[in-house]
């Protein structure tokens, strides 16, 4: 087989979608493979009304509550209000409209925090404690991850 036919076969290979190519021809084989790429997809660990084994949570992305102590002063306890999907974190429920909470706003359990957009379904994420919020973690519209921290509160 000529090298310059070689080239020229390798050429078109690299320059197509194909994964293999197999050539016998005059007694000679080339098999030309390229190794899969392995897709990710993302997918929301959870859904609401279903649980999640504990050990199947990934890590929090998002830094640990030891800053949101430092904010909120070291005697208070501090509590996390975490992201039970993955999507897209929003403030308010809609661009025009004035965000769900303030930071030293008070908040009961249940009170609306935000609105995380999964597959085109726009979930209001509640307060799972009440206390007074001391930090929010998210800016309007940034993606978030499954059990990533959104809101830090200091229960009273």
């Amino acid at each position: 087989m000529d090298l310059s036919y070689l080239q020229q076969l390798i050429k078109l290979f690299e320059d197509s979608t194909l994964t293999e190519l197999e050539i016998d021809e005059e007694g000679s084989r080339v098999t030309l493979a390229r190794t899969k790429e392995q897709t990710v997809f993302t997918m929301p660990a959870a859904m609401p009304g279903y649980a999640m084994p504990p050990q199947a949570a990934p890590a929090p992305s998002a830094p640990s509550s030891a800053p949101a102590a430092e904010a909120a002063g070291s005697s208070a306890k501090i509590h996390e209000v975490k992201s039970p999907i993955v999507g897209t974190f929003y403030r308010a429920p809609a661009p025009d409209a004035d965000p769900y909470i303030q930071v030293g706003q008070h908040v009961d359990s249940g009170t609306t925090l935000c609105i995380i957009e999964a597959m085109k379904l726009m979930n209001e994420i509640e307060s799972d404690a009440a206390g007074k919020v001391v930090k929010i973690l998210v800016e309007n519209g940034q993606p978030v991850e499954y059990g990533q921290p959104l809101v830090v509160l200091e229960i009273e």
